[in-house]
């Protein structure tokens, strides 16, 4: 059996509770619990005990025991932050850096153009405390204290309790600032590179890499300075493998065939060594160096960038690697790059090699991805029905994809261009601030007045949440129907 995936911010009761009812389970001759026991006891005892159950329970979730398992919900509960959680403050300093920041929670427009007010408004704000200096990348300052006192470069402190290279690389202000002397200060003094925290108490760190970097499911922007923060982290010992950076700038992130990222990744040895400290404290969380590598050729098949792909397979990626996300449904890259229409992926990882064989539903789902007309003609009326039947969402995913030729293709077949997966086509649209794909939607008849299901907002909600204002003044130009209510 394969190894299972801990929940996020994993408590201890309710393991303890999975193990007593595994315990119960077994003593009640469940098929299911009794072959967890055969697989995950490395010495099955003809009677199990609560500290059995537990051990089985650990080396399920892939820890050699339930002390280790203890340890690490430790390790969650000391590194663990909740930065979109922390209430407004009154303190001064405290509520400016609040404001300053990305949480990955709390980022709608506008909210760092308020700490930009602030620090209009008190210009003696950025030398509040170190954490201030940090934020605002004030090297003269930051030099004088830290040459005072060297410990607070590591100390950790302000509205999220982090340490002050966090807050400068989470920075998202607009008035300038010398992050990068401010960055090699902190470091000189002793400041972690590989320096993050536990987003809510999930067991993937938001590194100072993470930081520098930015984007993630909210698009979020990279740091004024983010490449060459990045490479000043990484030339003091900051490990490639970082797997949020990765998630954030690939599955997670915008629709983008960008490798500047992965090219510095790779550089610094991205998909090789042993994942680096954070790894040493997440042990079997953390996917390692070389599964990292594999999902990131998935994404480039999955979402359609042959840059990266062609980068991925110049430094070793396998080619026919799966990914482990359950995005990639235990596909290959290859069949992932088919199946979404992606040509000239998939000509990429054919040339390296790769090999898929497609049933008919699939091959028809790959033609009508890649706009293919004459390919979907000719499998006849039987597929078609049956793709309508059992994948209506299918021209959502075309919209996901930026393919507005699918789209057109899909809603001629009598694909419903207002189809309500969760979101409709037309979000999808909006929240790529893809204008092309929104134009031929609404030619299409799609409605902009449709609400989400999970949000109850408006395709111009959507655009106008994630700050994609092309989008959004498209739809603004479309009149009342558009509104965001």
């Amino acid at each position: 059996m394969p190894i299972h995936r801990l929940p996020d911010n994993p408590s201890l009761e309710r393991l303890r509770k999975q193990g007593k009812t595994l315990l119960q389970r077994v003593k009640a001759g469940v098929p299911e619990a009794l072959g967890l026991v055969a697989e995950f006891h490395p010495r099955p005892p003809e009677t199990l005990r609560l500290a059995d159950a537990q051990l089985v329970t650990a080396r399920m979730y892939g820890f050699a025991s339930w002390p280790r398992l203890k340890e690490h919900l430790g390790t969650v509960e000391r590194y663990s932050r909740s930065p979109h959680r922390v209430p407004p403050s009154q303190e001064l300093p405290a509520e400016f850096l609040r404001l300053a920041c990305l949480t990955y929670g709390t980022d709608h427009p506008g909210r760092t153009a308020d700490a930009d007010l602030l620090l209009a408004r008190h210009p003696r704000l950025p030398t509040a405390n170190v954490f201030t200096m940090a934020v605002t990348g004030s090297a003269d300052a930051l030099a004088d204290v830290l040459a005072e006192d060297p410990r607070l470069a590591r100390t950790q402190g302000g509205p999220f309790g982090w340490e002050p290279l966090l807050y400068l690389v989470y920075a998202r202000l607009n008035a300038p600032g010398r992050y990068v002397a401010a960055a090699g200060l902190l470091l000189d003094h002793g400041a972690d590179p590989n320096a993050g925290f536990l987003w809510d108490g999930l067991t993937s760190p938001f590194t100072v890499l993470t930081g520098a970097f930015g984007g993630g499911e909210g698009h979020e922007p990279p740091h004024p300075q983010g490449l060459a923060l990045a490479r000043l982290l990484l030339e003091a010992g900051a490990d490639p493998n970082d797997s949020q950076t990765l998630y954030n700038l690939g599955l997670g992130g915008a629709c983008s065939d960008d490798t500047a990222h992965l090219q510095l990744l790779l550089e610094f040895g991205l998909g090789r060594g042993e994942g680096g400290p954070w790894h040493a404290r997440l042990g079997p969380t953390l996917q390692s160096p070389q599964q990292m590598l594999r999902d990131e050729l998935a994404t480039a098949a999955l979402r359609g960038g042959p840059r990266r792909a062609r980068l991925l397979l110049a430094h070793g990626a396998e080619v026919n690697g799966v990914g482990g996300h359950p995005a990639y449904g235990g596909r290959t890259p290859y069949e992932l790059a088919l199946l979404n229409g992606h040509t000239e992926v998939a000509e990429l990882l054919a040339a390296a090699g790769a090999s898929a064989v497609l049933d008919e539903m699939e091959a028809f789902t790959a033609a009508c991805m890649r706009a293919d007309a004459d390919a979907v003609a000719g499998f006849g009326p039987e597929p078609l029905a049956r793709a309508l039947a059992r994948f209506p969402g299918l021209i959502v995913s075309a919209a996901e994809q930026r393919k507005p030729a699918a789209v057109r293709l899909l809603a001629g077949l009598g694909f419903d261009v207002n189809h309500l997966r969760r979101s409709t086509p037309l979000h999808a649209a909006a929240w790529n601030d893809d204008v092309e794909t929104a134009e031929t939607l609404i030619e299409l008849g799609a409605d902009p007045a449709i609400k989400d299901i999970a949000y109850d907002a408006t395709p111009l909600g959507w655009a106008e949440h994630g700050g994609n204002h092309r989008v959004a003044a498209y739809l603004r130009s479309l009149g009342r129907g558009s509104s965001t209510t």
